[in-house]
């Protein structure tokens, strides 16, 4: 908003600041002031007023009371009296009903009689025109002049063109559907019940708090006026304002709220100036509906809360001056602490931290030095859950994994095609349906992640390490899950797991034959006879399978997925961060393959369980190179080639006890009546 410098010192006694300095001084203490240009003999300050403080700044007045403040001078009020007529008294001329006193709080009006309409005086004709408004005619530049100062908008009438033979009637009320008003702009507005009017008995006089109409307009012949000065409650004229896409000075200021108690104010200041400049008499009385006043609030304020939360010591004698320059009043004065009224202008200063940072503010908050914190120098504590999450991931990431992170929620298509709604926790207000579902697993983001990623290369390898919830108590947990695309896939999954669980330092792992409970939300998740259980001693703490041909086609994937999912507040309380350290053998490894027929529904894990508890701790590792189900083989039967490598940490095995270890297994394997070995 711009104001000018000459302007403002009418308020204020003393030397004001040149305009560069006063600019500087405003944006440290108040506002920013983005512009100071010339104008003739008058500079003027292009002045940002922030939005808490429009209600009290948006004017002349509430400028020029900051500058006072910030400059130790002195401000001074324009005069606010009005020297009334004793002939005739407006309750004997005007009547003023409110219907909705919510949107309207505060109706004032004042009648003037004989009243001269011609051209403003040339010091509020330039004025106002330096602002960007237009002069029209002596009344409606007065009336102009005031909301400009006094940050109140204000409308006059034509007394004479109301409604009523000797007394006259102003409504506020809603409009009706589909009623017309034609406004000061010629432009005709079709209004509806939303849109708050000024009306007489017949019709509508204004578009309450936007624009006044044609009906009632002031003009050369002109004799008695109304003046209006209302509050009016800023969401009624918003609304009636984007409805008409009509913004005006006045809306403008009502929209941010000014001060009820200001319209006695501006009706008085403007009626004054109107008999000044316009001659005329002021009827005795006003008419003034104000059911429920707005009175200042009292807060308390604990001086010792002062120096803590600014951290510098302001003398309880400085701090009182600083408030009463604000304008704020001193009701009761206590060894540390003070009770305070605030003036209802100051609507921004509600609470005891709003009066320590407006003394700070006016106090300077550049001269308050900068202290570091007297805290103690302690190191924090390991989060040993943050620790082995990032150790996880690292040995995921250094074996060509990539991480992914997905949102919380699963969609409502993806839990259709899943067939889980029934076991999710749903959402109270979703943001679309693509976040309805809180989800319950890793997995179904994986899969999406993968279809997208199949679009562009040939295989994929990503994990995830986040939080899950359950319908069940409401509880969730961490899970780390991976997946891995690819036919052989399963094996280099294990693989992946064995040396996931290593590094973390765990050795007691072994794998179980998975069998789903009726209530398991996940086993749909799994093909059928290929997905075991991960145990350490005797917990599960995961799972590693094949994902179900029928969930991949569902997905529209056309490669097998095999993924690995980790409860993982159950995996990092079994690691270990201590590694006892095992030298690598320097003896010499022997190779020996097997051969076993097992039944079709037999699985493989089960043989290398077998396997690796035969040979004991010189089968150094087992692995599967070929899976054969050939017609020529016996119905019902597949075979398994698996290659045992053998080694001793402190000699060179003999032939001897290699044939005696290779006999052992395969004894072992053929206790099972259904297996053979193949020799």
């Amino acid at each position: 908003m711009l104001f000018s410098y000459n302007w403002l010192k009418d308020y204020i006694e003393g030397r004001l600041p040149k305009a560069d300095k006063l600019a500087d001084i405003l944006t440290l203490h108040s506002f920013e002031v983005e512009e100071v240009k010339k104008r003739r003999k008058d500079w003027l300050l292009d002045i940002d007023i922030l939005p808490n403080r429009a209600h009290d700044s948006f004017s002349y007045l509430g400028v020029a009371r900051e500058i006072a403040l910030l400059s130790n001078l002195k401000f001074e009020e324009p005069d606010f009296l009005v020297k009334e007529s004793k002939d005739k008294k407006t309750s004997g001329l005007l009547s003023v009903k409110v219907k909705d006193k919510l949107s309207c709080p505060r109706y004032t009006a004042r009648v003037l009689t004989g009243v001269r309409v011609k051209s403003s005086p040339k010091k509020i004709r330039k004025r106002i025109e330096s602002m960007g408004l237009q002069s029209i005619n002596n009344i409606v530049d007065i009336l102009n002049y005031v909301m400009l100062e006094t940050g109140q908008p204000l409308h006059a009438f034509d007394f004479d063109k109301l409604e009523g033979s000797l007394r006259k009637e102003i409504v506020v009320r809603w409009a009706k559907v589909g009623e017309r008003i034609k406004a000061l702009d010629d432009k005709i507005y079709r209004l509806d019940s939303n849109i708050l009017l000024i009306s007489d008995k017949k019709g509508p006089l204004a578009i309450a708090g936007i624009k006044g109409g044609k009906k009632a307009e002031i003009s050369g012949s002109t004799k008695n006026i109304v003046i209006e000065s209302a509050n009016f409650e800023m969401g009624a004229i918003r609304r009636a304002r984007q409805k008409l896409n009509l913004q005006t000075d006045a809306s403008l200021r009502f929209e941010h709220e000014p001060d009820p108690n200001l319209t006695i104010l501006a009706l008085n200041r403007a009626a004054s100036l109107v008999k000044k400049f316009c001659g005329g008499n002021i009827s005795q009385g006003v008419v003034d509906i104000y059911p429920k006043k707005v009175v200042p609030k009292k807060v308390k304020l604990d001086l010792d809360k002062l120096e803590s939360v600014l951290g510098i010591n302001i003398k309880g004698e400085k701090a009182i001056s600083i408030l009463k320059k604000i304008g704020i009043s001193i009701l009761d004065k206590k060894s540390n602490g003070l009770l305070v009224e605030i003036p209802t202008f100051r609507r921004d200063l509600s609470i005891e931290e709003d009066l320590i940072e407006e003394i700070g503010r006016v106090y300077g908050f550049e001269k308050i030095r900068p202290k570091s914190p007297y805290i103690p120098a302690i190191p924090p504590k390991d989060k040993m859950s943050v620790f082995w999450e990032d150790f996880s991931k690292n040995i995921l990431k250094e074996i060509g994994f990539s991480e992914v992170y997905n949102y919380s929620f699963l969609s409502e298509s993806l839990a259709k095609k899943l067939s889980l709604s029934k076991d999710l926790i749903v959402l109270e207000n979703p943001i679309s349906s693509e976040t309805k579902y809180l989800r319950f697993s890793l997995i179904p983001g994986l899969l999406k992640n993968a279809k997208e990623n199949l679009k562009n290369f040939k295989g994929v390898k990503i994990f995830e390490l986040g939080k899950i919830y359950f319908k069940k108590g409401f509880s969730e947990k961490i899970a780390l899950t991976g997946l891995i695309t690819g036919s052989e896939s399963f094996y280099f999954a294990k693989g992946i797991v064995d040396l996931l669980l290593e590094k973390l330092g765990i050795s007691d792992f072994w794998y179980d034959e998975f069998e789903a409970s009726p209530e398991d939300s996940k086993k749909s998740f799994w093909q059928k006879g290929k997905c075991a259980e991960i145990k350490i001693g005797n917990k599960e703490v995961g799972f590693l399978g094949e994902i179900s041909s029928k969930l991949v086609n569902k997905m529209e994937i056309a490669d097998k997925i095999v993924v690995f999912d980790f409860d993982f507040e159950k995996l990092q309380k079994l690691c270990s961060e201590e590694h006892e350290y095992q030298p690598i053998s320097r003896f010499p490894s022997a190779v020996r393959d097997l051969a076993i027929l097992i039944p079709k529904d037999e699985k493989v894990i089960s043989v290398l369980n077998e396997i690796n508890r035969a040979g004991g701790e010189l089968v150094r590792d087992v692995d599967l190179f070929d899976i054969y189900e050939g017609e020529e083989l016996p119905l019902g039967k597949k075979n398994l080639a698996f290659r045992v490598i053998y080694q001793s940490k402190d000699h060179t095995l003999t032939k001897e006890e290699i044939d005696d270890l290779q006999s052992k297994i395969i004894n072992t394997l053929e206790e099972n009546p259904k297996w053979e070995v193949r020799k």
